[in-house]
């Protein structure tokens, strides 16, 4: 006997209706096992698909799936949920959600949501430049000073480069990134370039599965990251940026970045809801 599960299409870090990083999130999941939900997430075969669960911690707990695995946390996805979790809770504007990578809370203002991130952890990247130029097909001299894994809850490799042509210009090779993928087996990598006046082009690459390489249009977990990466970097705080991604997969994604004096960083993104559904299983 099949059950029904209803759903809603969210758009996050979106300026208007058909941009930012889509995502979506099945409203209440109890019922569902853990092999459907990534059945479903392949189904949807977005970057990540949430499901909202009871918490006796928090406001909602979060399972977020890939098309391929389980993630601890994401940030697209913790403030698509919240915006979700918001709507059907009539909770007001402060939510906390419990996810693997532990409970994150979320603010929210009007349709703008704003996560603090956990406190990164940080590991050096072990890649001579010329081997980290030929993964992203540059040359040497387009890399910037300090690449680091950061996790803040989702490891990744982030790669300060030296002008946003040079972000531009990136190709990565699946099988040479590959080899350098995370602790989960995972390609995930983060380029950026300032920009001036506290603005930064980035682009972010992903594995959905081994030997593939993909764009994301608007990564937060990476966002929170290039915060974790700027405590590390001992740049004066505090300090705000906001984040120019996705322009270059027709997705164009606003990211705001705020660390404060103290170290805590937070992400922020407009959140748009496009429609809704439901899907028998």
């Amino acid at each position: 006997m099949s059950a029904e599960y209803a759903y809603r299409i969210v758009n996050v870090f979106a300026e208007e209706r058909l941009a930012g990083n889509p995502l979506a999130v099945f409203e209440d999941a109890r019922g569902m096992d853990e092999g459907t939900m990534q059945a479903l997430a392949l189904q949807f075969n977005l970057s990540e698909t949430s499901f909202l669960l009871p918490s006796e911690r928090a406001t909602a707990g979060v399972r977020i799936f890939t098309p391929a695995n389980e993630m601890p946390f994401a940030g697209h996805p913790t403030l698509g949920s919240a915006f979700v979790v918001r709507a059907l809770k009539n909770c007001g504007d402060a939510l906390r959600l419990e996810m693997r990578a532990g409970i994150i809370p979320v603010r929210a203002a009007g349709d703008v949501f704003t996560l603090q991130a956990n406190v990164a952890k940080t590991r050096p990247a072990r890649l001579t430049r010329e081997a980290l130029a030929n993964i992203l097909g540059l040359a040497m001299a387009d890399l910037g000073e300090r690449p680091l894994w950061v996790n803040s809850g989702n490891e990744q490799l982030l790669v300060p480069l030296a002008s946003p042509d040079a972000v531009a210009r990136c190709q990565p090779d699946a099988r040479l990134a590959q080899r350098h993928a995370n602790e989960s087996g995972m390609v995930k990598i983060y380029v950026w370039a300032e920009t001036g006046d506290e603005q930064i082009v980035a682009r972010f690459f992903f594995s959905k599965r081994p030997g593939s390489i993909e764009e994301d249009p608007g990564t937060g977990s990476a966002c929170a990251n290039l915060g974790g990466w700027m405590v590390a970097a001992k740049m004066p705080l505090p300090l705000v940026r906001t984040i120019y991604q996705g322009d270059r997969v027709g997705r164009p994604s606003r990211l705001r970045l705020n660390v404060d004096e103290a170290g805590n960083i937070f992400v922020s993104g407009r959140v748009i809801e496009l429609g809704r559904g439901a899907v028998s299983v």
